[in-house]
């Protein structure tokens, strides 16, 4: 068991009680009864995102729907989970998704791990898609500096020069300017 199942399971153990269905769920290999648990109505969420996290973590595609609804969740162990999951899945959908979570303007409260997870993936989508959310997170007052140091340091790791401007812009922010001055130097000059 890796060590983000078992943080799952010990933190959906709590949430399920003493249930025979969580001990089955956590135990099975039958990649079918999970994915019936996604779609049987009346199931509890904790039932939901442990089916579908062993499901994306098995590289089973039926787990994309649930681990995006999951990536956007206001409680942020989950999205973490789904995140983890959805890196294994495989799902060529997964960037396009993610980018579209970072980028929502009315969700950015838990943009957080769909920045993360761009990282990560390091597909075509990220580098456009963390400019932007953190552009908007340059504003005055802006509340929410862990969704901008996660896309700072995100472009950092990707190493694209289009983050350079932004970047630059971030060094203004006391917050960020550490973590600009970082993720500039990553970023190779172009010549």
């Amino acid at each position: 068991m890796d060590e983000e199942l078992r943080s799952l399971t010990e933190r959906l153990r709590q949430e399920a009680g003493a249930s025979a269905v969580f001990d089955r769920l956590v135990a099975t290999e039958d990649l079918d009864e999970l994915a019936g648990v996604l779609t049987e109505p009346g199931q509890p969420l904790w039932a939901r995102e442990l089916a579908a996290f062993r499901l994306g973590s098995a590289g089973d595609r039926r787990a994309f729907e649930s681990l995006v609804l999951l990536l956007n969740h206001r409680d942020p162990p989950r999205c973490a989970s789904a995140a983890h999951a959805l890196a294994r899945l495989g799902d060529p959908r997964t960037a396009r998704a993610a980018a579209a979570l970072a980028t929502n303007e009315l969700r950015v409260a838990y943009a957080l791990h769909p920045v993360r997870l761009l990282v990560e993936l390091g597909a075509p989508e990220a580098v456009p898609a963390l400019i932007t959310t953190l552009r908007r997170r340059l504003r005055p007052h802006d509340p929410y500096r862990r969704v901008a140091l996660a896309c700072v340091e995100g472009l950092g790791a990707l190493g694209d020069s289009r983050a350079g401007p932004v970047l630059n812009e971030a060094l203004a922010h006391p917050t960020l300017a550490e973590a600009a001055v970082h993720a500039l130097a990553r970023i190779p000059r172009q010549r």
